[in-house]
C-alpha cells in the first residue's frame, strides 16, 4: 500500500496517525506539491494529498483514509462503537472542524491576505469553537471519551496549526483544557512516528 502525504499537510497528518495507529503497513511517499508524482496524478487527478492506493482501490479524503484503516484494526474503539451517541457526536464535530473551524484557520493564519479585519478580530471568531472543546474536556482527558478516538486525531492537526499562529497567546489563553490536550498529543509516540522526516 502507498500513501501519497506531505508533512505538514493536516489533512496528510491524520491519516498518517489513524495509518499507523491500526498498524496498517503502508509506504508512505512525501510529494513536492510543486513537481507532483505522476504516479500519484494517475491515481487522483486532483492532486490533493493524502491519497491512499490499497492495492484494492483508491482513497483519496482524509477522513475516509481514517475509517478505511480502523476497519482494518482498531484495538482501542476509535470508531467508538461502544458508545454510538459518542460516534454520532464525533461525526458532527469533525464536519464542523472541516469546514467552519478550518475557514477559520485559514483567516486567522493568513491574516494579512484578508486586510477586512484583524488577525484579533479572526482569532477571536475561532474562539468559540475552542470554548466548546474546553467543555467537552471538563471530565476526561479526550473529547468524547476517557481514550484517544477518531474525533481527536482528526481534530488534533488543525488545532496544531491554530495554536501555532500566535503560540504566545495561545500558551497564555483561557483554554488549559485544550492546550494539555493537543500537548499531550503532540508528545505522544503516535504523533511523533507520524511526523519523523
Amino acid at each position: 500500500m502507498i500513501l501519497y502525504s506531505f508533512r505538514r499537510c493536516p489533512w496528510a497528518m491524520r491519516a498518517r496517525l489513524a495509518l499507523r495507529y491500526a498498524g496498517c503497513a503502508v509506504e508512505v511517499v512525501e510529494v513536492a506539491m510543486k513537481n507532483k508524482p505522476a504516479e500519484l496524478l494517475a491515481l487522483s487527478p486532483k492532486g490533493t494529498v493524502p491519497v491512499l492506493d490499497t492495492g484494492a482501490g483508491v482513497l483519496e479524503e482524509s477522513l475516509d483514509i481514517m475509517r478505511w484503516a480502523l476497519q482494518q484494526h482498531d484495538p482501542e474503539d476509535w470508531r467508538l462503537q461502544a458508545d454510538p451517541d459518542a460516534a454520532q457526536h464525533a461525526e458532527a464535530l469533525i464536519a464542523r472542524n472541516d469546514s467552519t473551524f478550518k475557514a477559520q484557520v485559514n483567516l486567522y493564519k493568513y491574516a494579512e491576505r484578508y486586510p477586512e479585519h484583524s488577525r484579533e478580530h479572526y482569532r477571536q471568531q475561532a474562539e468559540a469553537w475552542l470554548a466548546e472543546l474546553e467543555q467537552l474536556l471538563e471530565d476526561r482527558p479526550y473529547l468524547l471519551a476517557a481514550h484517544p478516538s477518531l474525533v481527536d486525531a482528526a481534530l488534533l492537526p488543525l488545532m496544531r496549526q491554530f495554536a501555532g499562529v500566535e503560540p504566545l497567546w495561545f500558551a497564555e489563553a483561557a483554554y488549559p483544557r485544550v492546550r494539555s490536550w493537543l500537548e499531550g498529543w503532540l508528545a505522544s509516540e503516535l504523533f511523533k512516528s507520524v511526523m519523523a522526516r
